[in-house]
């Protein structure tokens, strides 16, 4: 061990210390980016890597978030808009990955819930997602949301056409609904509905990490959470 490995390992020990168990957020939401310029910066010329190696970054978090007594993780892993603007050439192999992490996901027993509109995704991978999600389902511990597909609004308007099926099959009328309807009746159609709520973000409190996804250490992950235990949170009040 090199002499700055045995600085951070002590840093990392107090940062450790220092922090209250009672502290810790109840959900804690990841954008795993960066994935791309990691490779680009590392002189890799295939970005796949730099996907790959976010991949492995994942089961590292999710160790550090356990350890912390973090209840749920959501790892924002592919929104709608990059299934659209992402070339074919780097999207095939990075559907490939995020696959092969579900499955991972799966083989080490954490209990995933996919997030996101999967009838976007290709028709094995959206199956992958849905048998992952059935077959955790009654696993003990932190539950893990996997993100792909996903977007804010894209969620908003499912939930709400959700919303309109279900009262359509009571016999509630448009007007009748309209007089009734508030966030809770969306909120419960959610895809992480019944999760602490991952749509009302002005709640939120929000860490930036200079760091690219798969340089991330952590000591970042320790920094983050130190952060969020110093804010005084208002709640809007």
């Amino acid at each position: 061990m090199g002499l700055r490995d045995l600085v951070y390992l002590v840093y990392e020990r107090r940062l450790e210390s220092s922090l209250s168990p009672s502290a810790a957020p109840r959900h804690v939401g990841v954008m795993c980016d960066g994935n791309r310029r990691w490779a680009r910066s590392a002189g890799m010329l295939d970005v796949s890597t730099g996907h790959r190696k976010g991949a492995d970054k994942i089961f590292e978090l999710l160790e550090w978030c356990k350890q912390a007594g973090v209840e749920v993780v959501t790892l924002w892993l592919l929104s709608t808009d990059n299934l659209v603007a992402r070339a074919e050439e780097e999207l095939e192999p990075l559907l490939d990955i995020i696959e092969d992490t579900v499955r991972q996901l799966v083989a080490q027993h954490w209990r995933v819930k996919p997030v996101g509109a999967l009838d976007l995704l290709p028709a094995e991978m959206a199956q992958v997602l849905k048998d992952a999600g059935e077959a955790t389902a009654d696993y003990p511990g932190l539950l893990v949301n996997v993100a792909v597909g996903y977007g804010g609004r894209r969620e908003i308007a499912d939930a709400v056409r959700s919303l309109l099926q279900e009262q359509a099959t009571k016999g509630t009328t448009i007007e009748e609904l309209a007089e009734i309807l508030d966030v809770e009746h969306i909120a419960e159609h959610l895809y992480t509905a019944g999760q602490p709520e991952l749509w009302q973000s002005a709640h939120s409190e929000f860490y930036f990490c200079d760091a690219y996804w798969p340089a991330f250490r952590k000591v970042d992950f320790l920094r983050a959470l130190r952060s969020y235990a110093a804010r005084h949170r208002r709640h809007g009040t």
